[in-house]
């Protein structure tokens, strides 16, 4: 299994029936394709989409169905076209149960930095800011080692999505649970030590004696 596809199986445990859930750019829009369409899950994309579904097969993509970065999607039934301003008010108003969101940093309080790379131009943070401050559960999937550097920082030294601490990160070495006293270490990924993960995190991990591997049913 190759590392994206670990996160979103992962975070897609994490998923229950009835949740109205957004998916952010990149590797988060392939949690989707592991939770089943009769799972009565509604995915919502800030573009104006509630009921998305899996990546349609070759050939089958509709330029009028994407996510909010344009990648194509399907629809599942009971499917909703809303405008922005709706989604925007089901976001700052409280009424996702989740967002899965990528990062380029999370630190040792649990901050996000997920938007912008300094001298990098970039259009704007997007509706990050508001998922993160608006979501009641907010994930974090990335793979935890980008270009030979960790993700998993002390502070982080990019621009902060939001001041609120995010509920948990899955990569493609653990699932971590940031908390009052820092970020606990939860379950590593199949073949993978504790010993790896603490190499591979400049952050100070809080380790409980057991730490479960993850499971794929």
């Amino acid at each position: 299994m190759d590392a994206k596809s670990l996160i979103a199986r992962r975070v897609a445990q994490e998923i229950r029936p009835g949740m109205l859930v957004n998916l952010g750019i990149g590797l988060p829009s392939l949690v989707a394709s592991f939770v089943p369409a009769q799972a009565g899950v509604f995915f919502q994309a800030e573009n104006g989409v509630i009921g998305l579904g899996a990546r349609p097969p070759e050939g089958m993509e509709d330029p009028h169905l994407t996510d909010a970065g344009g990648g194509f999607v399907t629809a599942v039934p009971g499917a909703a076209s809303i405008d922005s301003a709706m989604s925007f008010g089901l976001i700052r108003g409280g009424h996702l149960d989740m967002t899965v969101l990528g990062g380029l940093q999370v630190d040792e309080l649990g901050h996000l930095a997920n938007w912008k790379v300094p001298g990098k131009m970039v259009p704007g943070m997007g509706g990050a800011m508001d998922l993160v401050t608006g979501a009641a559960k907010v994930i974090v999937a990335m793979q935890h080692v980008a270009k030979g550097e960790s993700k998993l920082v002390v502070r982080c030294t990019l621009p902060l999505t939001a001041m609120r601490r995010v509920d948990l990160i899955v990569t493609d070495l653990a699932v971590i649970e940031p908390g009052d006293e820092g970020l606990v270490l939860r379950e590593r990924a199949p073949g993978v030590s504790v010993e790896d993960i603490k190499n591979a995190s400049l952050a100070r991990l809080i380790i409980p004696d057991h730490v479960e591997e993850m499971q794929f049913p």
